[in-house]
């Protein structure tokens, strides 16, 4: 499966016992739809990724980077501490692509602004 989001905080690389290492990080997936006569409601997934082919990844992989992901989605259903029923949706990784890095969508941001600003400065040139 192909899950596009944005990576919630840098990629931990942990060491299991036997000296295998695994990259794990959180992506959020961001939709939005418009119920009929309704207002828009938008919806964010969480997915917990694991990625075991290489640890040299974690390094780019920082908190708003925007990847695709492609891999196995799991569903793993626990007990929580105060009894509660609860549920993860987890992802086996296989590949990632990096789609933008957070420093080029707060480059791409503020260009915008300044556009925007521009433009509301021509409009009062008294010519």
């Amino acid at each position: 499966m192909t899950i596009i989001g944005r990576i919630t905080k840098d990629a931990a690389v942990n060491t299991l016992k036997d000296d295998r290492k695994v990259v794990n990080f959180s992506i959020a997936i961001n939709e939005s739809y418009k119920p009929k006569g309704g207002e828009r409601v938008k919806v964010t997934t969480y997915c917990n990724c694991s990625y075991w082919l290489s640890e040299k990844i974690a390094e780019q992989l920082k908190k708003g980077t925007l990847l695709e992901v492609i891999g196995r989605i799991y569903v793993s259903a626990y007990v929580g501490t105060d009894g509660t029923a609860k549920a993860s949706l987890n992802c086996h990784v296989s590949t990632i692509k990096i789609h933008a890095w957070p420093r080029e969508v707060e480059v791409i941001g503020s260009a915008a602004q300044n556009t925007s600003a521009t433009e509301a400065e021509s409009d009062d040139v008294p010519f």
